[in-house]
Protein backbone atom coordinates (compact mmCIF):
# COMPACT_ATOMS: atom_id res chain seq x y z
CA UNK A 1 0.00 0.00 0.00
CA UNK A 2 1.48 3.58 -1.06
CA UNK A 3 0.05 6.68 0.11
CA UNK A 4 -1.50 8.59 -2.36
CA UNK A 5 -3.07 12.40 -1.22
CA UNK A 6 -4.85 13.68 1.00
CA UNK A 7 -7.76 15.82 1.12
CA UNK A 8 -8.04 19.15 3.27
CA UNK A 9 -10.97 21.57 3.33
CA UNK A 10 -9.76 25.20 3.44
CA UNK A 11 -11.97 28.24 3.49
CA UNK A 12 -10.43 30.24 0.92
CA UNK A 13 -9.09 28.92 -2.31
CA UNK A 14 -6.51 31.60 -3.28
CA UNK A 15 -5.28 32.08 0.14
CA UNK A 16 -5.04 28.31 0.57
CA UNK A 17 -2.94 27.55 -2.59
CA UNK A 18 -0.44 30.62 -1.80
CA UNK A 19 0.08 28.70 1.49
CA UNK A 20 0.42 25.65 0.39
CA UNK A 21 2.75 26.23 -2.04
CA UNK A 22 4.85 29.00 -1.07
CA UNK A 23 5.33 28.25 2.29
CA UNK A 24 5.28 24.49 2.02
CA UNK A 25 6.82 24.12 -1.46
CA UNK A 26 3.94 22.09 -2.92
CA UNK A 27 3.06 22.41 -6.73
CA UNK A 28 0.11 23.17 -8.03
CA UNK A 29 -1.00 20.04 -10.63
CA UNK A 30 -4.23 21.25 -11.44
CA UNK A 31 -5.59 24.82 -10.49
CA UNK A 32 -8.50 26.07 -8.87
CA UNK A 33 -11.28 24.01 -10.42
CA UNK A 34 -15.53 24.73 -9.28
CA UNK A 35 -17.22 21.77 -8.99
CA UNK A 36 -21.16 21.89 -9.15
CA UNK A 37 -23.66 19.24 -7.99
CA UNK A 38 -24.55 17.04 -11.10
CA UNK A 39 -25.39 13.31 -11.83
CA UNK A 40 -24.04 12.84 -15.38
CA UNK A 41 -20.06 13.09 -14.97
CA UNK A 42 -18.21 10.27 -12.62
CA UNK A 43 -16.98 13.17 -10.31
CA UNK A 44 -20.39 14.65 -10.00
CA UNK A 45 -22.06 11.17 -9.28
CA UNK A 46 -19.03 10.64 -6.83
CA UNK A 47 -19.61 14.60 -5.33
CA UNK A 48 -23.11 13.48 -4.50
CA UNK A 49 -22.29 9.80 -3.04
CA UNK A 50 -19.50 11.97 -0.85
CA UNK A 51 -21.07 15.35 0.35
CA UNK A 52 -24.92 14.38 0.25
CA UNK A 53 -27.82 16.10 -1.99
CA UNK A 54 -27.80 19.62 -2.11
CA UNK A 55 -23.87 20.37 -1.40
CA UNK A 56 -24.16 23.47 -3.41
CA UNK A 57 -20.53 22.89 -5.11
CA UNK A 58 -17.28 23.72 -4.38
CA UNK A 59 -13.88 24.83 -5.10
CA UNK A 60 -10.84 22.14 -5.50
CA UNK A 61 -7.09 22.57 -7.05
CA UNK A 62 -4.85 19.59 -6.97
CA UNK A 63 -1.37 20.17 -5.03
CA UNK A 64 1.50 17.24 -5.15
CA UNK A 65 4.64 17.18 -2.41
CA UNK A 66 8.01 17.10 -4.03
CA UNK A 67 8.36 13.01 -3.39
CA UNK A 68 4.72 12.93 -5.44
CA UNK A 69 1.98 12.95 -2.20
CA UNK A 70 -1.41 14.87 -3.60
CA UNK A 71 -3.07 17.30 -2.00
CA UNK A 72 -6.20 18.06 -2.90
CA UNK A 73 -7.58 21.50 -1.12
CA UNK A 74 -11.70 21.74 -1.20
CA UNK A 75 -13.60 25.15 -0.54
CA UNK A 76 -17.28 24.42 -0.24
CA UNK A 77 -19.13 27.20 -1.24
CA UNK A 78 -21.62 26.90 1.93
CA UNK A 79 -19.17 26.32 4.60
CA UNK A 80 -16.76 28.56 5.77
CA UNK A 81 -16.17 28.06 9.01
CA UNK A 82 -12.88 27.15 11.10
CA UNK A 83 -12.14 24.08 11.91
CA UNK A 84 -11.30 23.77 15.69
CA UNK A 85 -9.31 20.75 16.64
CA UNK A 86 -11.82 18.59 18.30
CA UNK A 87 -9.76 15.56 20.20
CA UNK A 88 -12.88 13.87 21.29
CA UNK A 89 -13.88 13.20 17.76
CA UNK A 90 -12.53 9.76 15.78
CA UNK A 91 -10.67 10.33 12.27
CA UNK A 92 -7.61 12.00 11.12
CA UNK A 93 -6.26 15.03 12.54
CA UNK A 94 -3.16 16.05 10.84
CA UNK A 95 -0.82 15.15 8.57
CA UNK A 96 3.27 15.20 8.59
CA UNK A 97 5.99 16.49 5.84
CA UNK A 98 9.76 16.19 5.88
CA UNK A 99 11.94 19.37 5.57
CA UNK A 100 15.50 19.97 6.41
CA UNK A 101 14.93 23.46 6.86
CA UNK A 102 12.65 23.85 9.87
CA UNK A 103 13.28 27.24 10.63
CA UNK A 104 12.60 28.34 7.14
CA UNK A 105 9.43 26.07 7.06
CA UNK A 106 8.24 27.54 9.86
CA UNK A 107 9.12 31.83 9.51
CA UNK A 108 7.06 30.87 5.82
CA UNK A 109 4.61 29.02 7.90
CA UNK A 110 3.88 32.24 9.76
CA UNK A 111 3.99 34.58 6.84
CA UNK A 112 1.60 33.12 4.57
CA UNK A 113 -0.78 32.77 7.66
CA UNK A 114 -0.19 30.14 9.62
CA UNK A 115 0.42 28.94 13.14
CA UNK A 116 3.45 27.19 15.23
CA UNK A 117 1.80 25.51 17.86
CA UNK A 118 4.89 24.24 20.01
CA UNK A 119 8.67 24.32 19.88
CA UNK A 120 10.67 21.92 17.51
CA UNK A 121 11.23 18.63 19.70
CA UNK A 122 13.43 16.17 19.44
CA UNK A 123 11.97 12.82 19.68
CA UNK A 124 15.06 11.12 21.69
CA UNK A 125 16.89 14.10 23.18
CA UNK A 126 18.73 11.38 25.30
CA UNK A 127 20.30 9.71 22.80
CA UNK A 128 22.54 11.99 20.61
CA UNK A 129 22.51 9.00 18.05
CA UNK A 130 18.44 9.50 17.48
CA UNK A 131 18.80 13.58 15.85
CA UNK A 132 15.15 13.01 14.79
CA UNK A 133 13.03 16.44 15.38
CA UNK A 134 9.23 17.33 15.58
CA UNK A 135 7.19 20.32 15.37
CA UNK A 136 3.02 20.77 15.35
CA UNK A 137 1.90 23.73 13.02
CA UNK A 138 -1.84 24.86 11.40
CA UNK A 139 -2.48 25.99 8.05
CA UNK A 140 -4.19 29.32 8.18
CA UNK A 141 -7.49 27.50 8.66
CA UNK A 142 -6.52 25.58 11.56
CA UNK A 143 -5.88 22.39 9.69
CA UNK A 144 -2.88 20.62 11.82
CA UNK A 145 0.19 19.37 10.01
CA UNK A 146 3.22 18.38 11.56
CA UNK A 147 6.88 18.80 10.26
CA UNK A 148 9.39 15.73 10.52
CA UNK A 149 13.31 16.02 9.92
CA UNK A 150 13.55 12.20 8.89
CA UNK A 151 11.95 9.62 7.75
CA UNK A 152 8.62 7.93 9.96
CA UNK A 153 11.13 4.66 10.00
CA UNK A 154 13.92 6.53 11.20
CA UNK A 155 12.03 8.86 13.67
CA UNK A 156 10.88 5.52 15.47
CA UNK A 157 12.61 2.46 14.38
CA UNK A 158 14.48 1.07 17.57
CA UNK A 159 17.80 -0.38 15.58
CA UNK A 160 17.73 3.97 13.78
CA UNK A 161 21.17 5.46 14.05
Amino acid sequence: MKMNHVGLMVGDMDKAVEFYTKALGLRVVMGNTKVLEERKTAIGKMCVAVFGEGFKGFNIAHLVTTDGIGVELFEMIDRQERHNVDFTRLGIFHFCLQTDDFEGAIARTEQYGGKVRMDIMRYHPEDDNKPAKMVYLEDPFGNLFEFYSHTYEETYASDYE
